[in-house]
């Protein structure tokens, strides 16, 4: 132990004094003496020196001085490249940054593909182990299939791939800890439900078997002696033996099988050559990886697969089956309605408000008229297109049939003019 710990503080004390300084990938070879080309080519001497505040400040000069030059795609990568190699959570923030700008504005250059590359690295470089928080490890996933979908026909296609497996590999070992925790305390559909979702969600995952077997375990547990999720239980055992042949769970996948009377089935032949590759292609550790894992802060990828395609897409999470499933609701009625052709039909029929219907205590209904005061009408408004024609007639005869002063006596009158 003593020894190792030597050995880290020695390669520290290396990587301090600059020996992991290494030349820049990309120089441009054209021997000129442009301003612009001798600007460009001092700002790389000092990033491969580690000068990497002097070297942006070149870069931007050379930006901002010759917006025609030919080297101006190279220089705006360039100050890219020197916030990650710079390092740390604010120079890989500003790398990121510069990357997707260069992306913006050089989409069709051959170093688009190699700008979302180094986001990939970006956030693979800062994912923490399996049971901490994945949210780079997310993130590294999005971008990394980003270059597999985006770029498929560059040279990063490869590598991206070996990525995304790893990436998935740290994810799906976080989601196998919660689901192994729901197991062991006996919290049944929570721990099928996640290990249902991880083993669909990565099928390459290396402990893929031993998920589904915890998986059909709680089915079990669940179904008790009466096997209410036998059909469940039977699919997560076939699995086993169907697409993860070499696992440690098979045998005891085809015994439950057995007595659950179900067929054995058959193995997948690709998923057969998948796991003898992945055998026979073991990542082994150093004595370096050894002695720093306690202090390194990634997650642990080297079980993860090294051949097959990884999932390209999301599954969304499914409900346990304990939650009930709601009853679907029939969608309201629509009242249809007529409307009239003319307004006269809003004047003929009569005001459904004047209508009440009423429930007295003794529960008979009963239909009552609106209170003497609601129907007195009120005087007539001409020339308005909402005033009911009936009401108005009604008025009117009423209006003739009171008593009238009757005139006087012609004759009478006459006497009396008379006189």
């Amino acid at each position: 132990m003593r020894k190792a710990l030597i050995l880290v503080l020695s390669v520290g004390l290396l990587i301090s004094c600059g020996f992991h300084r290494k030349k820049y990938d990309d120089p441009i070879t054209k021997d000129t003496k442009q301003p612009d080309k001798v600007l460009f080519d001092k700002s790389i001497g000092d990033i491969e020196h580690g000068r990497f505040e002097v070297a942006r400040i070149t870069l931007n000069t050379l930006i901002n001085t010759y917006d025609q030059s030919e080297f101006l795609a190279k220089a705006k990568l360039a100050v890219a490249d020197s916030w990650y190699r710079e390092g740390g959570a604010h120079g890989l923030a500003e790398a990121e940054a510069e990357y997707r700008d260069f992306q913006l504005f050089y989409p069709t250059m051959p170093e688009a593909a190699e700008s979302q590359m180094r986001i990939c690295d970006i956030h693979y470089k800062q994912m923490d182990k399996a049971d901490r928080d994945n949210t780079q490890a997310l993130r590294a996933e999005a971008s990394c299939r980003d270059v597999i979908t985006t770029y498929p026909n560059s040279r990063f296609v490869e590598e991206a791939q070996t990525k995304v497996r790893e990436v998935q590999e740290a994810i799906a070992q976080g989601e196998f800890l919660v689901g192994d925790f729901y197991h062991h305390r006996g919290a049944n559909p929570a721990a099928a439900n996640r290990m249902g979702r991880l083993v669909d969600q990565y099928p390459l995952f290396s402990a893929a078997d031993e998920a589904l077997w915890e998986m059909a375990d709680s089915y079990e547990k669940m179904g008790g002696k009466n096997h209410r999720f036998k059909r469940e239980e039977v699919e997560a055992y076939s699995r086993i033996v169907r697409d993860y042949p070499l696992g440690n769970r098979v045998e005891d996948a085809k015994k439950k099988l057995t007595a659950l009377e179900a067929p054995v089935p058959e193995a997948d032949p690709a998923a057969l050559a998948r796991m003898k590759y992945d055998q026979e292609h073991p990542v082994k550790h150093g004595l370096f990886a050894k002695a720093t894992d306690m202090v390194r802060r990634g997650p642990d990828v080297s079980k993860a697969a090294r051949s097959g395609t990884p999932a390209m897409a999301t599954i969304a999470p499914r409900a346990p089956i304990s939650v009930p499933v709601q009853a679907v609701t029939t969608a309201p009625e629509v009242v249809a309605t007529q409307v009239p052709e003319n307004s006269t039909a809003l004047d003929k029929n009569p005001d459904a408000r004047q209508t009440l219907l009423a429930k007295p205590a003794d529960g008979k209904e009963a239909t009552e008229t609106a209170p003497a005061e609601t129907t007195v009408q009120a005087p007539p408004v001409t020339n308005h297109p909402f005033v009911p024609k009936k009401k108005e007639k009604k008025k009117k005869k009423a209006t003739d049939t009171t008593p009238q002063a009757q005139p006087a006596d012609p004759k009478a009158t006459d006497t009396a003019s008379s006189k």
